[in-house]
């Protein structure tokens, strides 16, 4: 029988957390907005209002993450689940204890088949090893707790063909084992969001657990149940979602945001967590729901008016998220995979896994972020949702802001240069901006944005600088990606501010899949994205170097980078450059690289052992789904919400 002691997960001093947050970010924010209301001073009164304005928000931002940062330096240090605060223990778990049933549920569309197939078969495969590491019986009843679904949306009848191939061969490898279905709709209404829906209705009644993947996602067998057994043991949780670290980079780019998020993601990770408590967020994949709770609470409506900022919701998991908190089930964020390799533990780390895939350079990167940013700016509709849990509506607004806050500094660095320009020439005297105040402002808002990147760097050297190469390569290699970070920063602001400019003027943009692969960019398509980047980064620094040299210097990070554009796009989406620092030189090396978890190993042998040649496998019979079990899925609504009478008290099992 599984462990009844807890159940309902423990976190202690919630409010306490939370309060204690809000007083350090606003405190910071309003030492910060008096120092730049002085540097202001002499400006006029609609330039004052205009500059502390933009100001406030930024740095209001700046100190969220900050402060967001330290807390989960301390947990990580302290090595603290940061919901219970107690020391944090990862255990080997066993499918002896499985009294649920759970699907594994992968929504497809248009994805390449190969290696969609290939992940999913090494996280099947994970599993079945999992399981049987507790005797054979273990690996005998597995098969009755978990089932798998592919969901496909594919309009394409002849990557439909080659999908349901790939899935027949599938089928016949884990006969007996574990039970495989595939499902294609005849359309994608809803998109992603509507294909899970739709399993739903069709197939949720006879699971009790649901995990979501993406195309590209790969958790290891000890995840999995680690998840399940947590949905088991607290029956009031109703999403946990993993924190997926992403693997298999070979483009400098890449290599970069691989290395980040090793280093950075634990500790920040650790920090959310700590302070969202039960109301945290869900990111749409490698994450574990209740079935019955997200049928009757997670049914999306459509927005009124047009996109893009109408229709249907772009960014649902947020949204899901919001529906389940605010249907009195818990929504929790598991740092357990990612803190597995902090811990000197070689099995842990190589066992808890949840990993993804991310685009190979910053041009599909940024068109990830334009479909993100969309949806993200629709959820500003939905603050004033009907019965949404306070901190529900802090991520709607933090989600939105993550990219407006790149127009606000776009704003801020241009009424600066205005300043200085008008300075540089106008009648007066005497200095409108203090120079000495303006320079210590700066320097501290340079500093909390680099803290958090500081202080990764530092817990990683203290626990476990050997899955980086060594204490002396992981520096190196942090301050190169810093380096990195600074550069592309500026690009990024203009192409956010960009984005943002054509949703607001009403340019929708489709939903389709993103490129997932290696993508060597060319010349040509590169200039055609940043050409009118570097020109405005050119007339910038010809400007500042004409009114007034001295501020040119202080702006450089932001012109440099814009400047550069062109260049750091294209070299950074080149597999020569990423190899050439990563295996010549030693550096910007990941625990995924150094010491390579089974999980990854056995998706790699898949993909180059069993389809070498990309062909595809015998024409095998598809075998049928398995019988439906037809339920309800209520679409919500935000303008009115019925709290329940009662107290929410499921059962310790589930019905079904």
């Amino acid at each position: 029988m599984p462990d009844l002691h807890a159940l309902t997960p423990s976190i202690p001093w919630l409010n306490g957390r939370r309060a204690l947050l809000a007083v350090t970010v606003l405190a910071t924010s309003i030492g910060g907005c008096i120092a730049m209301a002085k540097v202001v001073a002499n400006l006029p009164m609609g330039w004052q209002l205009t500059m502390l304005t933009l100001f406030a928000l930024t740095f209001s931002w700046i100190a969220l993450a900050f402060w967001g940062a330290i807390c989960g330096f301390v947990i990580c240090a302290l090595r603290r689940d940061p919901l219970s605060l107690r020391r944090q223990t990862l255990v080997d778990p066993s499918a002896s204890l499985l009294v649920s049933r759970t699907a594994l549920v992968m929504p497809i569309y248009a994805e390449p088949p190969v290696p969609t197939i290939a992940g999913l078969e090494a996280t099947c495969r994970s599993l079945l090893q999992q399981a049987s590491k507790h005797g054979a019986s273990s690996a005998e009843t597995i098969g009755n707790h978990v089932e798998v679904f592919i969901l496909s949306d594919t309009q394409d009848t002849t990557l439909a063909h080659q999908e349901a191939a790939h899935v027949a061969a599938l089928q016949q490898r884990l006969a007996g084992q574990l039970a495989i279905h595939y499902r294609r709709r005849p359309n994608n209404d809803g998109r992603k969001a509507g294909n899970i829906a739709e399993f739903c209705r069709r197939w949720g009644r006879r699971y009790d657990y649901m995990v979501v993947l993406d195309a590209d996602s790969l958790m290891s067998g000890a995840t999995l149940l680690h998840l399940i057994h947590r949905m088991q043991r607290q029956p009031s949780v109703g999403l946990i979602q993993t924190v997926p670290i992403p693997v298999g980079q070979r483009t400098l780019f890449g290599r970069f945001t691989q290395l980040a998020s090793a280093i950075y993601s634990p500790m920040l990770a650790a920090g959310q967590s700590f302070w969202q408590g039960d109301a945290a967020n869900y990111w749409g994949h490698n994450a574990i729901i209740r079935t019955r709770a997200f049928m009757a609470n997670a049914g999306l409506p459509t927005l009124s008016g047009k996109p893009p900022l109408g229709g249907e919701l772009l960014s649902h998991d947020f949204v899901e998220a919001a529906l389940l908190k605010r249907g009195g089930w818990q929504v929790l964020l598991d740092t357990s995979a990612t803190a597995a390799v902090s811990h000197q533990d070689t099995n842990a780390s190589a066992s808890h896994n949840s990993f993804e895939a991310m685009p190979s350079n910053l041009l599909d990167f940024a068109k990830r972020d334009r479909r993100w940013l969309q949806g993200n700016l629709q959820h500003l509709r939905l603050l004033t949702g009907a019965g949404l849990h306070p901190v529900s509506r802090l991520h709607f607004l933090f989600g939105a802001f993550a990219y407006l806050s790149s127009l606000v500094w776009l704003v801020l660095l241009l009424c600066a240069s205005i300043v200085v320009g008008y300075q540089a020439i106008g009648p007066t005297s005497h200095s409108l901006l203090p120079t000495t105040l303006s320079l210590v402002l700066l320097s501290v808002t340079l500093a909390m944005l680099v803290a958090p990147k500081l202080l990764g760097l530092l817990l990683t050297c203290w626990q476990c600088p050997h899955a980086y190469g060594g204490r002396l390569t992981l520096i190196a290699s942090t301050l190169l990606e810093i380096l990195f970070a600074a550069l592309i920063a500026p690009l990024m602001m203009a192409w956010h501010s960009l984005f943002i400019i054509n949703v607001l003027i009403g340019r929708a943009i489709d939903w389709q899949t993103q490129h997932r692969g290696e993508r060597s960019l060319s010349w040509r398509e590169t200039w055609h994205h940043t050409g009118w980047v570097t020109i405005c980064g050119i007339t910038w620094a010809a400007t500042m170097m004409l009114f007034s040299p001295s501020a040119l210097g202080w702006l450089t990070p932001a012109w440099l980078g814009l400047i550069g554009a062109a260049p750091l796009v294209k070299y950074s989406s080149s597999a020569t450059w990423g190899s050439i620092i990563s295996r010549r030189f030693g550096l910007l090396l990941t625990p995924s690289t150094t010491q390579k978890p089974a999980l990854l190993k056995a998706y790699a042998a898949l993909v180059r052992g069993r389809y070498p040649d990309k062909r595809l496998p015998v024409c095998l019979p598809l075998k049928a789904p398995p019988p439906e079990l037809i339920g309800d899925m209520p679409c919500q609504s935000f303008r009115h919400y019925a709290q329940p009478s009662t107290a929410h008290a499921p059962p310790a099992k589930e019905p079904y």
